[in-house]
């Protein structure tokens, strides 16, 4: 299967690189990325590998997200023969704002 990008996820991953980078340092920047690289490319063999996102539960897509780091999530769901990223979580954030985020760019 083919990982497509979103510009939600595009979007949110670069914020998200920028805080690690801007707090912890170009280090840990870079092994998040690696790592966020190395679910993508696990899940062009493997798409149904992230569990099914509960806080999407009722959307029209069946949403999946997968732990990339102890804050943050990658949300995806599969759609034909491909998989759609769709947002990076900061799990530490509000709930309802995620989800809102989902439904506004999707």
């Amino acid at each position: 299967m083919k990982v497509i990008w979103n510009k939600n996820a595009d979007r949110t991953l670069q914020q998200t690189a920028d805080y690690i980078m801007s707090e912890f340092g170009e280090k840990s920047m870079a092994k998040f990325l690696r790592e966020v690289y190395h679910i993508a490319d696990l899940l062009q063999f493997n798409p149904n590998m992230g569990r099914i996102e509960p806080l999407l539960d009722g959307f029209s897509k069946t949403y999946r997200s997968f732990v990339v780091t102890q804050y943050n999530k990658m949300v995806y769901y599969i759609d034909s023969n491909r998989i759609i990223i769709t947002a990076f979580w900061d799990m530490r954030r509000e709930p309802g704002k995620l989800t809102g985020e989902i439904e506004k760019n999707n």
